[in-house]
């Protein structure tokens, strides 16, 4: 592969008003056993999000009260003294649809967590406070293929790429859940292929160490032709071994890898992208 990078190709950073909206429950509907869609409406009218692995803050109510949401200065958000600062957590927004002011958030049913436990409760008419996108990373939709790589909490990202890509468009999805009951349906299409990897801990000549996830990666024949991007999203170390290889032993172009950190294991609210 070609990994001369001009400009078709280039990602764009695009900056968005920082605003925190508050949001009402309109609709809840669960996909799997551990996931369910937050459908929200409110202020909504001026909501952009650029790209498909975007993310807002949730911010989360205490309670059956009314969420606290900050304002935004120079120097950042601010929130009122007299009350505490609520939990927040990134998430990705699955679909905003103008026409009819709601917007679809995703949520993971963990076992633990205040933005799983309140999804896992949520009902119609309660209230969600959002704060964002402060900004979007454009990956062009020009690559020939694109191949998205993630666990659970990539999902809402890799459903919402596959949706917006153009139907000339070929994508190798390969996505780890924990049982077969979390594997939810995603767009159909010709040229789109979804490998689902059982979240099962594998030893072999690889090591020990490496996830089923990676293995899946390791063992995926890339395309021989044609511009491509690969976009990686998940646990911490996981994604980040799975970068490592990539650039290391694949060769692939840093510019045509975004890799990013959802959560990392033993820590809270852990949101980054990965890179030297």
């Amino acid at each position: 592969m070609d990994h001369t990078f001009t400009d078709r190709y280039a990602v764009q950073r695009v900056r968005h008003t920082l605003k925190a909206r508050l949001l009402q429950v309109r609709r809840v509907t669960a996909l799997s056993p551990h996931m369910v869609r937050v459908t929200l409406t409110g202020d909504l009218q001026d909501f952009v999000s650029a790209s498909f692995d975007d993310h807002v803050k949730v911010l989360l109510p205490e309670g059956e009260a009314l969420p606290v949401l900050p304002t935004f200065g120079p120097d950042g958000p601010s929130f009122p003294a007299d009350q505490p600062r609520p939990v927040a957590r990134d998430y990705t927004p699955r679909q905003f649809r103008a026409d009819a002011q709601e917007l679809d958030i995703d949520f993971v049913l963990h076992d633990h967590g205040p933005a799983g436990a309140w999804a896992a409760q949520a009902r119609p008419g309660q209230h969600l406070g959002i704060a964002g996108p402060r900004g979007s990373m454009v990956v062009p939709m020009d690559f020939d293929w694109h191949i998205l790589i993630g666990d659970e909490t990539a999902l809402p990202a890799i459903a919402r790429r596959i949706e917006e890509l153009p139907s000339d468009k070929r994508v190798i999805a390969l996505i780890e859940t924990q049982t077969q009951q979390d594997r939810i349906d995603l767009p159909a299409r010709d040229n789109v292929t979804v490998q689902w990897v059982d979240a099962l801990p594998k030893s072999d000549e690889h090591g020990p160490n490496v996830t089923a996830l990676e293995q899946a990666v390791r063992e995926l024949a890339l395309p021989a032709e044609g511009e491509g991007f690969i976009w990686a999203a998940g646990e911490s170390a996981a994604i980040r071994a799975i970068r490592h290889h990539l650039v290391n032993e694949r060769g692939i172009a840093k510019t045509r890898i975004r890799a990013s950190s959802y959560w990392r294991r033993g820590c809270v609210g852990k949101h980054e992208v990965l890179d030297d």
